[in-house]
């Protein structure tokens, strides 16, 4: 009866050992912030040319993201706005977190020192991610981008809604943007959710905006552009209408 104690007090100081590492680094670790590649050859394809963009450096504006970054695609919309701010666009279709996380420590940013760097990411991690590992890998490339290019300015854009209307996957990526939104501190990093300006008033999305309820019409990256104008010609440090 005398060795009862004594048991319990060592079940205690090992559950204290074991828990240590988790309190050490709070976040636990999850495939969002697990930087990957994918072994598409289609993927590595893009991923090496856009390593090949960075070394010829001159950019002053970068896009990050998915496909519905990759979606501009030097349309008439990105001629107007971005090509005369030598923009340089990064978008993959399908890629999730932690595909940026990766393609950004493995190349994608090195010989180029953008002033601004537009980030809009997430959408294809709601099938396999929680809200709060969305917001996780999002923190995650900030962090990363913050670390290799210190001067660059960031808008961390909020993931655009999907489905015609208002649905569970389209609340959970709301939830996971707000989260992100954490990050900002409206000097490096400023958080902006364009959102609404793709919703009708009943939260509804025309196919005018997105055909498929996820990726954009000329008219949708249209609205994306003059909405977010404002803020960008402003991190960039250029005068009014500029």
């Amino acid at each position: 009866m005398r060795r009862q104690p004594s048991m319990l007090v060592l079940a205690f100081v090992w559950s204290l050992i074991v828990a240590a590492p988790l309190a050490a680094d709070e976040t636990p670790k999850h495939a969002a912030i697990t930087p990957a590649p994918r072994p598409d050859g289609w993927w590595q394809d893009l991923y090496k040319k856009f390593n090949e963009r960075a070394k010829q450096g001159d950019v002053e504006l970068l896009f990050l993201g998915d496909s519905i970054t990759q979606g501009w695609n030097d349309n008439e919309v990105w001629q107007k706005h971005y090509t005369p701010r030598k923009a340089a666009n990064f978008g993959i279709g399908g890629d999730q977190t932690q595909h940026v996380l990766w393609r950004i420590e493995n190349g994608n940013l090195d010989g180029i020192q953008p002033k601004l760097a537009v980030l809009m990411i997430g959408t294809n991690n709601a099938s396999a991610n929680s809200a709060e590992e969305i917001a996780d890998g999002i923190k995650a490339i900030i962090a990363k981008l913050r670390e290799k290019l210190p001067e660059t300015k960031i808008l961390l854009l909020a993931i655009f809604p999907r489905g015609e209307t208002p649905n569970p996957t389209r609340d959970k990526l709301a939830q996971a943007s707000q989260l992100a939104s954490a990050v900002a501190d409206d000097k490096q990093v400023r958080y902006l959710d364009i959102g609404p300006k793709f919703l009708a008033a009943d939260g509804s999305i025309s196919k005018e905006i997105m055909p498929d309820f996820l990726h954009l019409s000329p008219q949708g990256y249209a609205i994306w552009a003059e909405t977010i104008e404002p803020v960008v010609a402003e991190m960039l440090g250029e005068k009014e209408g500029g």
